[in-house]
């Protein structure tokens, strides 16, 4: 297994922020009581933060961005690359790091790069910038991972609305000679990139007024357009027990890494409670090193490792050095194992705007 290697970058701080405007399942109109209890039971989202359509997944970044920056108090001219991991931006063209770029008051000279990678996208981003940064030409860079992933979706489809939420976070990343290595694995399957898709708005089918807006029942609850994203529920729930798994547990073999002593704790994107579970039993992990916040949040996407980090394990990251190993699947369809080894960093309490 080929693994993507980052030398001399540290993770100097995380925060995550959400729209004040918590959604209880119950408050789904097409679940019963009885229906949104079983959900909550199995699914194990109870809570989801969504957002009003006059707020984007850059204003929530934005706020994360700010805070972050203040905290540190590092100078805005020394943000030498800004990415902005989102598949909801602020529109299809220019790219929102750019206006990002503006926004936050950051100098000219500054990298931006938008990357729409989905649910692996904290990986992803980390991966970009922590390789713009190990070489030394770059010093700092910012990496804003977020999504309104609630509004791509028919709010008639009882097989997707109920388990995203709408979050913005901030990962600082600095160039530091002394810094642990970094290491990730990543996998593509683009052969089932239809099983997570949004099949109209893009130029190989554009919206058309005619077809795009149309819903179709499914059956089971599944109302849609072709303008909606969709999920192929057995097909994403096959694939997310089946090939992360096996990233995971060659990391751990190759990098000779015992389960009980070497790892602090396994962050794993929370997709949903039936799936991380699995994972759980599968690699047979011990229960006490798996935190949840699905239950608070939904799935976030590709800020879910992150807001694991910032709502589970904020005391222990700003106090001592910590061993942890992620393991993202989503979008493409991809999936990625990270090794991080930190160092005592400043993490910003959870902010609703």
């Amino acid at each position: 297994m080929a693994y993507w290697s980052i030398k001399n970058v540290a993770l100097r701080g995380v925060t995550g922020t959400v729209p004040n405007n918590p959604v209880k399942t119950a408050d789904f109109p097409f679940f019963t009581k009885e229906e949104a209890d079983l959900f909550d039971a199995t699914v194990g989202i109870k809570n989801r933060y969504i957002a009003p359509m006059d707020i984007c997944a850059s204003d929530l970044c934005f706020d994360a961005a700010e805070r972050l920056l203040e905290g540190l108090g590092w100078p805005k001219d020394s943000i030498d690359v800004l990415l902005f991991v989102s598949v909801t931006g602020d529109y299809k063209t220019p790219p929102t790091s750019a206006i990002l770029q503006n926004r936050l008051g950051l100098p000219s000279k500054t990298f931006v790069l938008d990357v729409p990678m989905g649910c692996c996208g904290c990986m992803y981003g980390i991966n970009v910038a922590g390789n713009l940064l190990s070489a030394g030409t770059a010093k700092r860079a910012l990496v804003l991972v977020g999504d309104t992933a609630m509004r791509m979706g028919s709010p008639k489809d009882k097989s997707r609305s109920p388990l995203f939420g709408d979050s913005g976070t901030a990962i600082a990343l600095e160039f530091d000679t002394n810094a642990n290595e970094i290491v990730i694995d990543f996998n593509t399957l683009g052969s089932g990139y239809d099983a997570l898709m949004t099949p109209h708005g893009g130029y190989r089918h554009p919206i058309e007024k005619e077809t795009s807006f149309e819903y179709e029942d499914f059956g089971n609850g599944i109302i849609r357009a072709p303008k909606d994203a969709l999920i192929i529920g057995m097909d994403v729930f096959s694939f997310a027990i089946t090939k992360p798994p096996i990233s995971v547990k060659k990391m751990l073999e190759e990098k000779g890494l015992d389960k009980e002593k070497d790892i602090d704790y396994f962050l794993i994107h929370q997709a949903n409670k039936l799936i991380v579970d699995r994972l759980v039993k599968k690699l047979k992990l011990p229960a006490e090193k798996v935190p949840y916040n699905l239950q608070m949040f939904g799935n976030l996407g590709g800020a879910s490792i992150i807001m694991l980090m910032v709502s589970e394990l904020a005391k222990e990251l700003s106090q001592r050095p910590m061993t942890l190993l992620c393991s993202s699947f989503g979008l493409g369809l991809t999936w990625g194992t990270m090794l991080l080894k930190t160092q005592p960093m400043l993490v910003l309490p959870i902010n609703k705007v």
